[in-house]
């Protein structure tokens, strides 16, 4: 999964939106929002703004890196050797 796809299906997640009105917002087909989340397709600059508009978020988080938290396992810092 790309880092994109990852950050669309988190945003669409977070906002309550499901894949096929995410799709119908944007007027793609739903097999389209799967591809893009599964990574099998990158969307194009023109489409990640619609989904950026659709999602109420900004573009540059759709693109950045891994929009979502580490796991807390990750976040725990070493004992001391």
């Amino acid at each position: 999964m790309t880092a994109i796809g990852q950050n669309i299906k988190v945003c669409r997640e977070r906002a309550g939106i499901s894949q096929e009105e995410l799709a119908l917002k944007i007027r793609v087909g739903t097999r389209t929002i799967q591809r893009y989340e599964s990574g099998e397709q990158t969307p194009k600059s023109q489409t990640i703004l619609k989904i950026s508009t659709a999602l109420d978020v900004p573009a540059s988080e759709l693109m950045g890196d891994i929009y979502y938290a580490a796991p807390p396992e990750l976040d725990e810092r070493p004992s001391s050797l």
